[in-house]
């Protein structure tokens, strides 16, 4: 309990600054929550589809491919099913390769979407302590300004060490969040680089499949 109220006093000692802050925190969470959750998802459904229309590529069965990418709504089964859709109406790899690159783009921010907001949350809890943190000085040296010459210094220490609290408690929220967002823009990049490498090894069999069909 004394724990508890330690914490509780230093967030009330701390100001009016200290709640705005504890709303970008809360914000800030939510997000990284749902974003960690969701590229989770998005990861494990991509691999479990992938293994599924990869075996149906390497037997050269693409229309059971289409089926599979057709049946699934994961990211990486939209982004094949682009290509496996032109691999009998078009013959040049550009095409099929375009035709995926578009669907990329539509991909992308999806999964990046939200995200920069923590970073900007980060930012946010930062500046908004050191605002605080200022305008409780500002607030100290007005009142030691009229304050016994005796007890001005003990006023202004202690009126100091109320003001840093806002700084500090933006410092602890803008580090995790900070941490976060590293963490999830490193997922996101792993799922990325996962569907071009996916995409890539598709053009590779749909082009193989295509050579031997000119060549017969």
């Amino acid at each position: 309990m004394d724990i508890m109220y330690s914490i509780v006093d230093f967030f009330v000692s701390g100001g009016a600054f200290m709640y705005p802050i504890l709303v970008v925190f809360a914000v800030g969470a939510a997000i990284s929550i749902e974003r960690y959750v969701t590229l989770t998802r998005v990861t494990a459904r991509n691999e479990s589809a992938w293994e599924r229309v990869q075996a149906a590529l390497v037997e050269g069965d693409f229309e059971k491919a289409r089926e599979l990418t057709r049946e699934d709504d994961s990211a990486i089964s939209k982004l094949l099913a682009m290509g496996l859709d032109r691999q009998g109406i078009v013959r040049r790899r550009e095409d099929i390769e375009t035709a995926m690159e578009e669907q990329m783009m539509e991909i992308i921010p999806q999964l990046e979407k939200r995200t920069p907001y923590i970073a900007l949350g980060a930012n946010l809890a930062t500046l908004l302590g050191l605002l605080g943190t200022i305008m409780g000085l500002i607030t100290a040296f007005t009142a030691v300004a009229n304050a016994n010459p005796a007890e001005k210094a003990d006023l202004l220490s202690a009126s100091i060490s109320v003001a840093m609290n806002t700084t500090a408690f933006g410092l602890l929220v803008a580090i995790p969040l900070l941490i976060t967002n590293q963490v999830l823009l490193a997922k996101t990049s792993a799922i990325i680089d996962s569907l071009e490498m996916a995409s890539i090894k598709a053009l590779n069999v749909i082009s193989a499949n295509a050579k031997r069909r000119v060549e017969a």
